[in-house]
Parts: C-alpha cells; structure tokens; sequence
C-alpha cells in the first residue's frame, strides 16, 4: 500500500548505462498525479543538483521503473518507464529506456515475479510505453541472481554479468511506421533527416550538416548553445511529422547527429536527448541510429561502414565508447529482428522517503 509518509520498498538499480528506481507497481499510488509528485520528491526535482534527493543531477540517473507481473499470454511481466525531469517538475511516460530494461528481469526475479529456471532465466518483459516486447536473459546459478561476472560494457567501469536482450515488434511502436513520414531523407531547416522509429523516435542527420564535426565530447556539445538552437528548431518540426504532435514538453524525438567511424565501427553518434548531449547512447536510440545506417538514401547510409549478410553487426561509436547493435534482415534488407547486450547491478534494496 502507498503510504509516502512511512516510505515506499524501491530496489536501486543500475540498468546499462542510467541508473534509477525500480518499484513493485502495488508499492506506489495508482493516482498518476499523486505518483508523479512523489517520485519528484524522491528524486530531488526540480533542481539542477537534484540535492535533496535521489537523482544524481543528469537525466540518465534520474529514471524509474514500475514493474508488475504480467496478465498477456506468454508474457512475464510489465514494465512501465517514467523519466523525471532534473530542472523541471515534470515525469514522462512518453519513451522506452532499453538501459533500464537490463535491469528489469534481475528485479522480477528478486521480487519473486518471475521464478528463476536453471543456470540462466529468460524474463519476457512487456513495455508498456511503447507496446513492445522484449526478452532478457539473466544469469541465476543456484537459483539466484548473479552480478558479476566478465561481460563489460562501454561507459560502466568493470565487468559483469551479461544480460542479452533481444527486440520484438519495435518497428514503428511509437510513430506507427518505422519511417513515419515514408521517406528515407526529409528536408527540415535545410537539413536532410531520417525520421525513424524503431524502438525509440529519432531525427537522424548527418553532424557536419549541423555545424560540428561528430567527434565532440559531452561537454562541448552541451555548451554548444548556437548548436541547441538549431536542431531544437528541427526537432520540433519533425514531431509534427512523426505523428508526436507538440513536442516542446516531450522527450521524443531523440536527435541523433552521425559521422563516420572512427575506430572501426559503423557510424559514429552524438546524441542529444532531447536538450542535453547523452553520455553514451541509449539502447534503442542505437537501435534505431543502427537501423537508419540500412536505409538506402538516409544521412545515415552515406557516412556508415556496413557488414554484409542477413544478420548484421553494427558498432554504434559513442563519446565513452561503443554499442554493438546485431540487426537481422529479411531478404529484402527489412529489420526483422534486434539484439544487443548490456548488464545491470542491484545497488540498494530498502526504502525510499
């Protein structure tokens, strides 16, 4: 039962490369509004430190996750994603996280949701955002949970366990159409721009076309203000197109700015997400980027280093490494299928005030 006052069970998690709360959906209040302003309070929003309280003053620690078993047939459980905004008072229902996915099938298991099955555990895990499906497959060695391990992921210090996920049905799970307005290239602000969901909405075009090289850090980039401005204006007017309305108070769509490898990936990638540039790159914004390099004529395609084969390895190159992204394609070069893998770790178990 929700009760604010007397604290509220939360397993602190890092999922990939956010971090976040994770919740039991019966531990927190089914009023949305009531819901909302208790994860701001718990985060420390709005406040660019995020002092007094639990968000770690970047949006990519500032993520929570409510899960539930799950009533769909050959589904375990559901997973609602609610981002809450550092600065603003403001929690977003209106994307997928696939970083803080990694961390839902080892909290379903240490929930007792899902019954671990022998050395590893594969947990369907419904998306609630988006409509979408995907698998996780969590190491449980005599029954439990195990964290470590010698996978190791760009951007998280160490080795841990693998967590592979493998995508279903992410083509258009948000915009209808995995190119919603039917076209590889549309021109926006002079801009040629691939509109794109698969899995995550993004604006993908080329970096040089926005003024920067690709190549920049985090830091740069965020204090870029001239660069802001301008694909703020372009993302904008690709929501209209995207089938997202307004999107002045939304998270979608994500700008992706590419370039070519350098470091013998397929692309290179700085993302803005939407106004401040991500440390790394989100799991399915590097599936949709990925996806974008296959598409004959997109900004994407002209700076990308492809694989042959229906099943394709793509190296998304980020500013704190890489995302390997393996997309399967039909005989007609379409996405079937995405796979990537990503690992988490329970960091605290207990309650949150």
């Amino acid at each position: 039962m929700f009760d604010a006052a007397s604290g509220v069970r939360c397993m602190w998690m890092r999922g990939g490369t956010s971090k976040g709360g994770y919740f039991l959906a019966d531990d927190l209040s089914a009023d949305i509004a009531e819901r909302a302003a208790f994860l701001l309070h718990i985060m420390g929003s709005p406040d660019l430190r995020q002092i007094d309280g639990m968000g770690g003053a970047d949006p990519l620690t500032s993520k929570v996750a409510v899960v539930r078993r799950s009533q769909r047939e050959g589904v375990d459980v559901d997973y609602l994603f609610l981002q809450v905004s550092v600065d603003q008072a403001l929690v977003s229902d209106q994307q997928n996280c696939g970083n803080i996915l990694a961390g839902i099938g080892p909290f379903a298991l240490e929930r007792g949701l899902v019954i671990p099955t022998g050395e590893e555990t594969r947990v369907v895990i419904y998306m609630e955002n988006t409509g979408q499906t995907a698998v996780a497959t969590v190491q449980t060695p005599g029954g439990r949970v195990q964290y470590t391990g010698d996978a190791s992921i760009d951007g998280v210090p160490g080795t841990h366990a693998p967590i592979p996920l493998e995508f279903r049905d992410t083509a258009g799970s948000t915009c209808g159409a995995l190119l919603p307005t039917g076209n590889a290239s549309d021109e926006i602000e002079g801009v040629s721009c691939t509109l794109i969901d698969n899995g995550m909405p993004c604006v993908v075009m080329k970096a040089v076309d926005a003024g920067i090289t690709g190549y920049e850090d985090r830091a740069s980039l965020d204090g870029n203000s001239d660069l802001k401005t301008r694909i703020e204006a372009i993302r904008l007017a690709a929501g209209q197109r995207m089938n997202l309305g307004d999107v002045s108070e939304k998270t979608v769509p994500k700008m992706m700015l590419v370039a070519p490898p350098r470091n013998g990936g397929a692309v290179t990638v700085r993302s803005f997400i939407p106004h401040r540039a991500h440390a790394s790159v989100g799991v399915l914004g590097a599936v949709s980027v990925a996806t974008a390099c296959l598409i004959e004529g997109s900004p994407a395609a002209k700076v990308a280093n492809i694989t042959d084969g229906q099943v394709k390895t793509l190296s998304v190159e980020h500013p704190t490494g890489e995302l390997t992204c393996m997309l399967e394609t039909d005989a007609e070069g379409n996405v079937v299928s995405s796979a990537l893998l990503r690992t988490a770790r329970k960091l605290m178990d207990g309650k949150v005030f």
